[in-house]
This record gives structure tokens, C-alpha cells and sequence, in this order.
């Protein structure tokens, strides 16, 4: 029976680092019983489009299949023979690779944005979510991508509760499929009157109408059109016969975009102490449509670090008296960035029906498989299963005591 010591509060995917360390492990034992290859058994079992959840609803498109193809075919996995299985480094620690896969529902809430075409020709965008981790440049590049225009010719702006949008909790896994289609909305209107008002003094249909680089044109005849700055005068100027400019979008996705990932871990174990080193991680997480790349990487990166510090180092320590003994960072062990190994992120696209552009949530699935992945690598490694986390390295020792009859 596989055991856990760690809780949950407001945390990267509240619950689910726990839930996963004890059901990927299982899997991993359950793997090696049967003789089955760990990768190849999930893939025979992995959910897909269609299947019956928990809940006893179907699952939609995800991407977890694809993930573990992908790590199927990374070097770390297909060398793990070499990289793993108890072989031994120059130090004479023993090396192993662990497999883990999580994933996350993600959040749905109503939301609504608003998008204003200023006498500048920008867009200024109105949104009652605050910037988590540089969601509002994920808007930035769905505004440009809208509305035809350079993303820094966008600006968006974030309100307060008195005058801002309803945007919904700011909450990981959900901003940019909720907002984001909000946003997306807001400029698909403010477009849609910009093109009207173009239509009326070019003398053609809206339909025939294009926006390339800030300048609304027709379709095949590029010199004749009109810019978006010119448009925004005339809706400003004393006794305009045209309105301002003012997009609204929302967004009510009652469904949710399930996001997916596959994790390879390499360790080094050192019998003589226990301690184990992250060597190598490789990441294949399911992003819907990557709207800001480099973002992505970055909630991958700063998930499996953090991740890192579940599986090996942060833990509350009490005293015989109930004294908390690491109740500071002087004491509390968290992840050093010399200590976290090179990331090898891949970004499946699976597109979301309702995010924009097909986004959906990303920033809880990187934490999930962590510490599984590095339990199951451990075992590869030396050949003991911990069940609690974290596997600091007396507990790592005790467990190897304990399998040489010692304990």
C-alpha cells in the first residue's frame, strides 16, 4: 500500500502532485509484475476522445497519447538500458530513468474583455485578470492575430472591480481559454465596426475587406484602402457621423480542455547516502495551440522545478514538541537552480474547441508527474520504492537498509 505525506493547499494543481505520486507508481509496479513495458502499458490503457471519465462523461480530444509517443521516441528513453536500469556513473552512483504522465481538467468560468480602437490606430484591451505569468501578452498576440495587426501596436490594460469586465478567479489553467476567448471576441467585434465604417467610404462590400499591417484594403486591389488610424479619426471628430470604437467579448465554455503531459525523469543515486540527483527531464505536455512559445516553456520549467521540491527536498519538520523547525527559508529546503537539471520541453499541439486559436490551460500539468516520474526513476536506479514524500536521503538510505536485510 503506497503511502503519502504531504498536503495540499493553494498550490500548482492543489491535490493532484499527491494523487499522482501514489497512482503513477502503482502503474510502474504494476508494469514490472506483468513483465510490460512501463510506456508501452500506459499507451495500451491511455485515455482518448470519447472514453467514459470518472464522472461518467466522455473525455474530449486530449493529448496524452501523443505525449507518450513523443517521449517514446526521446534518446533518454530509447537508451534507457545504458542511461538507467542500476548503471553506474564515473561516481559509482547508480543511474535510472522513471516514467510518469498527469494531467489537469482545467478552469471554466464566464469571463468578458473589452477592446478599444484609439486615434492612433492601437487597440487598447480592458480585462479584469491579472497578469499570471504573462498571460497579458498571450492576449497581446491573440489581439494581433485577430484584428491584423502588429502586437505591439496592442496594449492591455487591467481594471479594477469597480469599472473592469467580469473576468472570473485568477487561476492557473484557465485564463487564456477564458479570458483569452473573451479577448479574442472583443477584438472580432471592435474589427467588425471598423470594417463596416471602411466598407461605407471605400464603397465596397465588408466581405471584400482585408487588414494587413495597421491598413484595411480590398481584397486584390491593395492600393485602394484606407488605414485604421484614419477609421479611428473619423469616429472621433466633432460631429462624426460615426460612433468610437468599443469591442465586447465574453466567453461561458462549459466544458472543460484537459491538459496532459508525459515526464521522463534521470537520476544518480548514491547507495553509500542516499542522495539523489535530477540528472536529465524530458517534458511532452499537451498546450492546445502554443500562443507565446517561449511562456509555455518557461510555466514548464518553473512546474517541474518546483515539482523537483516535492519529489526530493521541502517538507515541515516539528520537533518532539511540536516545535516547527523549518519555519524559515534559513531551514526549509527548496529547489536551487544549480540543482535543476537541463529541461528538454516538447510542445504537442492538440487544439481546444473553445480556447482561442485552440489555447487551453497550461500551468498546472508540469508539476503533476514530477515526483512520480523521480520515485519510478529511483526504483530503476537502486531498486527500492519509496512511498512518501519527499524522498529526501535518509529516507532513500533507510529504504536501501531495509532491502539488504539491515532493517
Amino acid at each position: 500500500v503506497l503511502t503519502q505525506k504531504c498536503g495540499a493547499g493553494s498550490y500548482r494543481a492543489p491535490g493532484a502532485v499527491a494523487a499522482h505520486f501514489a497512482v503513477e507508481s502503482t502503474i510502474d509496479v504494476l508494469a514490472r509484475q506483468l513483465g510490460l513495458d512501463p510506456l508501452e502499458m500506459r499507451l495500451r490503457n491511455a485515455a482518448a476522445e470519447g472514453d467514459l471519465r470518472p464522472t461518467n462523461t466522455r473525455w474530449p480530444r486530449i493529448g496524452l497519447r501523443e505525449c507518450l509517443e513523443h517521449v517514446r521516441d526521446h534518446p533518454l528513453w530509447r537508451d534507457r538500458s545504458r542511461l538507467g536500469h542500476g548503471a553506474e556513473d564515473e561516481g559509482r552512483r547508480r543511474l535510472g530513468v522513471g516514467l510518469a504522465v498527469g494531467g489537469w481538467p482545467g478552469g471554466i468560468e464566464p469571463a468578458a474583455a473589452a477592446c478599444r480602437v484609439e486615434d492612433d490606430g492601437s487597440l487598447t484591451v480592458t480585462v479584469g485578470a491579472v497578469d499570471l505569468s504573462g498571460t497579458h501578452n498571450g492576449f497581446r498576440s491573440v489581439v494581433a492575430e485577430e484584428f491584423g495587426i502588429d502586437a505591439g501596436k496592442v496594449r492591455v490594460v487591467l481594471g479594477d472591480s469597480d469599472v473592469a469586465p467580469r473576468s472570473g478567479a485568477t487561476g492557473g489553467s484557465k485564463i487564456m481559454l477564458t479570458v483569452g476567448a473573451a479577448v479574442k471576441g472583443a477584438a472580432a467585434d471592435a474589427k467588425r465596426q471598423l470594417l463596416e465604417i471602411a466598407a461605407e467610404k471605400l464603397e465596397v462590400a465588408t466581405d471584400d475587406l482585408e487588414v494587413i499591417d495597421g491598413r484595411i484594403q480590398v481584397r486584390g486591389a491593395s492600393a485602394y484602402g484606407i488605414t485604421i488610424e484614419e477609421i479611428a479619426g473619423l469616429t472621433s471628430a466633432p460631429g462624426s457621423a460615426y460612433p468610437p470604437i468599443y469591442g465586447h467579448g465574453a466567453s461561458a465554455i462549459d466544458r472543460n480542455s484537459p491538459g496532459f503531459g508525459a515526464h521522463l525523469a534521470q537520476v544518480a543515486v548514491d547507495p553509500q547516502t542516499g542522495e539523489v540527483e535530477a540528472r536529465r527531464y524530458v517534458v511532452a505536455q499537451d498546450v492546445g495551440r502554443a500562443i507565446n512559445p517561449a511562456e509555455i516553456e518557461g510555466q514548464i520549467q518553473g512546474g517541474v522545478v518546483q515539482g523537483l521540491g516535492w519529489a526530493l527536498y521541502e517538507q515541515i519538520v516539528f520537533a518532539d514538541d511540536g516545535q516547527v523547525l523549518t519555519g524559515s527559508l534559513l531551514d526549509y529546503a527548496l529547489p536551487r537552480a544549480a540543482w535543476a537539471p537541463n529541461i528538454d520541453i516538447a510542445l504537442v499541439e492538440i487544439p481546444s474547441p473553445d480556447g482561442p486559436f485552440g489555447a487551453k490551460g497550461i500551468g498546472e500539468p508540469p508539476i503533476i508527474p514530477v515526483a512520480a516520474a523521480i520515485a519510478n526513476a529511483i526504483y530503476d536506479a537502486v531498486g527500492v520504492r519509496l512511498t512518501a514524500l519527499p524522498m529526501t536521503p535518509q529516507r532513500v538510505f533507510e529504504a536501501l537498509y531495509a532491502s539488504a536485510g539491515r532493517g
